[in-house]
């Protein structure tokens, strides 16, 4: 007898599709860490040619070049080829999709995800070859969203979604709003925070001041959303829905001490006087500690987005299934491993 153990699957699940998926989601954080790491040490313009590198085809660039010369250069030229990972497991969902996956609606939604990388791409190196610090400034929040619609891929390939056909969740609808309220206004705080990450000396105090206080704003509605999300899901929510907002309590609280350190290593440390060390300290333009501090700060906040929309995705599925099939069933297909 074969000691074969049987795998057993949802009907219409890939797994082929769910890897290129989830390796495309892991991919992007990443990319947008370096980015942010680019943004950061105003290294948007260390190579100044695109689509090639210094003349050269971006892949046959000297590895000794980049990686053991400036820390601009490697942060930017590794950008680059992060971007290129992307785009690669990008073509391999879409590939893998319209080969093994027998929903005609996500087929299409797997071409909209690459068109969507492919310019994101393009505004790359637009912002490069026309050095446009708004290009960047919008090439950082279109990242972020990029970001979430990997994300959701994920989610709408994986065995939950179709598990979730033969389960009898029932994640309330004050779960299922605060969540997609969670999503808007995370992606609202990242474009209001891009707009002060790349303030110019041209900026009114006035437009500063009112960027800051809707900054500081949205914070507080995110904390309290995100603790909402949290007492909402504890009992009878899908358990992706449970463990993003779990996940989305402790990023949050995260970020907020970010968002402190943000500040401080910024622009200025209060009541100096009451400490020595805050008396001694001295704010250093893109020193390493600082510069880790607003990165993280940056990153963190993309992150808080794609928990959302894990949230939100895994708590309209269970309605959308509640509503129309309120027994469910659950079909399975028998493989040997």
């Amino acid at each position: 007898m074969s000691d074969l153990k049987p795998d057993y699957r949802p009907v219409g699940y890939s797994r082929a599709v769910h890897g290129f998926a989830l390796a495309l989601t892991l991919s992007v954080f990443p990319l947008i860490w370096v980015g942010s790491l680019v943004t950061t040490y105003d290294a948007g313009m260390a190579v100044p040619d695109w689509p090639t590198t210094y003349g050269y085809n971006m892949f046959t660039y000297p590895l000794t070049t980049w990686l053991y010369g400036p820390f601009d250069l490697l942060a930017e030229h590794s950008h680059r080829l992060l971007g290129t990972v992307a785009g690669m497991l990008t073509i391999g969902l879409v590939l893998s999709a319209w080969k093994f996956d027998s929903r005609t609606w996500f087929k299409w939604w797997t071409l909209i995800v690459l068109l969507a990388v492919i310019g994101q791409g393009l505004l790359g190196g637009l912002r490069v070859r026309w050095d446009a610090r708004t290009l960047a400034m919008v090439h950082g929040c279109t990242a972020s969203l990029f970001f979430a619609m990997a994300t959701s891929t994920a989610v709408m390939s994986s065995k939950f979604w179709f598990h979730a056909d033969g389960r009898l969740w029932s994640t309330g609808s004050l779960a299922r709003w605060t969540a997609t309220l969670m999503a808007l206004l995370s992606f609202a705080q990242l474009t209001v925070g891009a707009q002060l990450r790349h303030v110019t000396g041209g900026a009114s105090p006035q437009f500063f001041a009112g960027s800051v206080h809707l900054h500081l704003t949205l914070a507080g509605a995110i904390v309290l959303l995100s603790f909402v999300l949290w007492s909402s899901t504890t009992q009878v929510a899908a358990p992706p829905t449970r463990r993003s907002a779990l996940g989305l309590v402790l990023l949050v609280l995260v970020q907020v001490a970010l968002g402190i350190g943000t500040w401080l290593v910024n622009y200025a440390l209060p009541w100096p006087e009451l400490n020595e060390f805050l008396a001694r300290y001295t704010i250093q333009a893109k020193g390493y500690a600082e510069s880790m501090v607003v990165t993280a700060h940056v990153a963190t906040g993309s992150l808080i987005i794609c928990f959302s929309t894990v949230a939100t995705f895994a708590a309209w599925r269970t309605r959308a299934v509640r509503a129309t099939r309120p027994e469910g069933t659950w079909q399975w297909k028998k493989q040997l491993a």
